[in-house]
């Protein structure tokens, strides 16, 4: 995945959700965290809303919907979360990107993005590439992408690992 990539450290990380900046149309990603909910953005790491006291009603998004409130630009809207309560990210782009979480050495996973559509066939760096392991991150929470295609984000109870293009 051609591009840049960058960790940003959150300790208690519960889960994280994606959202579309709505007068810029870029990639958010909210974090929902022990400490409360964050809001980034993807294109520099940067947080730019912060909520350290959410209503505990919608706290954690263990509803019907796995979803929380939206914070900043957000706010107004239901954020759907993937992590330690479920849920799920994207796994494919609409451009034939695909990943696979595995884990050949439990409890540790592993994120492999592969653009042949997942068949992770021939050698590794031809059509598909190991991308992460969360060996030294904490507990892996979950991984994929933001409905545009141009974030993969990769969450574990300590970080968050995104990588643009």
């Amino acid at each position: 995945m051609a591009g840049r990539w960058s960790c940003v450290p959150f300790g208690g990380l519960l889960g994280v959700g994606f959202g579309e900046h709505p007068e810029t149309g870029e990639d958010l990603l909210m974090v929902v965290s022990g400490d409360g909910f964050g809001l980034l953005e993807v294109a520099t790491g940067t947080k730019i809303a912060r909520d350290r006291d959410p209503d505990s009603e919608v706290s954690t998004p263990d509803g019907p919907d796995l979803a929380c409130p939206g914070i900043g630009v957000l706010a107004g809207s239901r954020v759907r979360i993937a992590g330690l309560f479920g849920g799920g990210l994207h796994t494919t782009t609409e451009d034939g990107r695909t990943i696979d979480v595995v884990s050949p050495e439990w409890p540790h996973h592993r994120v492999i993005l592969s653009a042949d559509g997942g068949r992770n066939s021939g050698e590794p760096g031809n059509t598909w590439w190991h991308v992460f392991s969360d060996e030294g991150h904490g507990e892996f929470r979950a991984a994929g992408f933001s409905p545009t295609g141009r974030t993969l984000a990769i969450a574990t109870a300590s970080d968050v690992t995104l990588f643009m293009r």
